[in-house]
């Protein structure tokens, strides 16, 4: 029979290979310092580039908070061993507001609506209560304060709860979630509409909001398996993660693999059948030169290879075909949020540029070196919360009973 401390003993120290530790420190310093000299050289694709690896790491950490909210709010506890790098995850927020700094400078540079007059243009003059510069930078400082404040929230109790056992814990992080996820649908409905929607101000759809959530959980989830076998496979989470959370990973990415294409196809099919010039002209603009084939790449990358892989039960547990899904995944995201905000650089086509590549690098650099700080500086999963022991199928005797 075991106890919950003999639990506790079996947390295998957290290791980081000299190269692992380098590797962001090179990405970070080789990323930036490119970046720096691109947006001297060429300071609108600076901006648009930089915006594209902002919108996709965003993604992370959105979808990385969603996740820490359905899992309190469902009480789940096949959930529970993967859940403490999640809320790391989720924790990028103060560092994601630093690194939206570029963007707030370079707004009147990457939003065609900050040097328009609201008195000549009627569709930014009906929605200048949104669109003006002062709600952009207020919303923006909002919305980086709430993420933080819900994010901070869910790891402090954890964290508290590592130390006291108290059952308390729990039970705020689920008053975290009940009202957090009200706010986060309004917060990242509002954050889509400001950086990536108003790109090009004219255009209506009820829908996007929705679109990014949905590519954001799916990217979270793709790069929770990846977290989570490399866990395994080095030593810490080896006794507290098994084929359970890997299967039902691959089942949630699946669903919104999905739920992504059907938000998708509806937003397409939608706009299509209405026929509206402030709707279509967004789509038409799409469908030019190699922005088609990069929609077609969307509609199989994004959807059909990676359904038709995880309708298997038995390549979700297999890393030889989830690892690659899971790379290939981030590449859709980065196609998907290239798609919709580079064609209003470049109407003519997919131009692939250093400067993208650069700035990727550095925001992957940066932020992979706060995740693994805080990796290593907290144990790498929950140590008392109450499911832990069921999540790993110990029977944990109830205080002041007696076994015969």
């Amino acid at each position: 029979m075991a106890s919950q401390g003999s639990i506790q003993n079996k947390v295998a120290p957290l290791t980081i290979p000299g190269w692992v530790k380098q590797l962001p420190l090179l990405m970070m310093g080789g990323g930036g310092l490119l970046a720096l000299v691109g947006a001297f050289v060429d300071t609108k694709q600076f901006g648009y580039s930089y915006l594209v690896a902002f919108m996709v790491f965003l993604s992370l950490s959105l979808g990385s908070l969603f996740l820490l909210m359905m899992h309190h709010l469902f009480d789940a506890n096949w959930s529970v061993p993967i859940r403490r790098f999640v809320e790391h995850l989720a924790c990028l927020f103060p560092v994601l507001a630093i690194l939206f700094l570029p963007i707030a400078i370079l707004a009147k540079t990457i939003y065609p609506w900050m040097t328009l007059d609201p008195a000549l243009d009627h569709s930014l003059h009906v929605k200048k209560v949104l669109f003006n510069q002062v709600s952009f930078y207020v919303v923006a400082a909002a919305l980086f304060g709430i993420w933080t404040f819900y994010a901070r929230g869910f790891r402090k109790a954890s964290l508290e709860q590592d130390k006291t056992g108290a059952a308390s814990c729990t039970q705020t992080m689920r008053r975290y979630a009940a009202s957090g996820v009200f706010v986060f649908a309004l917060s990242l409905t509002l954050a889509v509409i400001f950086w990536m929607k108003s790109l090009e101000h004219q255009w209506f759809s009820t829908m996007y909001g929705v679109y990014y959530f949905a590519s954001s959980v799916w990217l979270a989830l793709a790069t929770t398996y990846v977290i989570a076998l490399v866990l395994k496979r080095t030593g810490p989470l080896e006794h507290v993660v098994g084929n359970r959370q890997f299967h039902d990973i691959g089942v949630l990415f699946l669903t919104f693999t999905v739920f992504y294409a059907y938000i998708t196809f509806s937003q397409y099919f939608l706009i299509w059948n209405a026929a509206i010039p402030e709707e279509t002209f967004w789509y038409v603009k799409r469908e030019r030169g190699s922005w088609w084939g990069i929609g077609m790449l969307i509609l199989f990358g994004h959807f059909v290879v990676p359904f038709l892989l995880l309708l298997r039960i038995d390549f979700k547990l297999n890393a030889a075909v989830m690892i690659p899904l899971c790379v290939w995944a981030w590449m859709m995201h980065f196609c998907d949020m290239s798609f919709n905000i580079m064609p209003v650089l470049h109407p003519e086509g997919f131009k692939l540029n250093w400067i993208d590549v650069a700035c990727m690098a550095f925001f992957a650099g940066v932020l992979s070196k706060v995740f693994l700080k805080d990796l290593n500086s907290h144990p790498v999963y929950p140590q008392r919360d109450p499911r832990i022991a069921e999540t790993m199928g110990v029977y944990v005797e109830p205080a002041g009973s007696h076994s015969k």
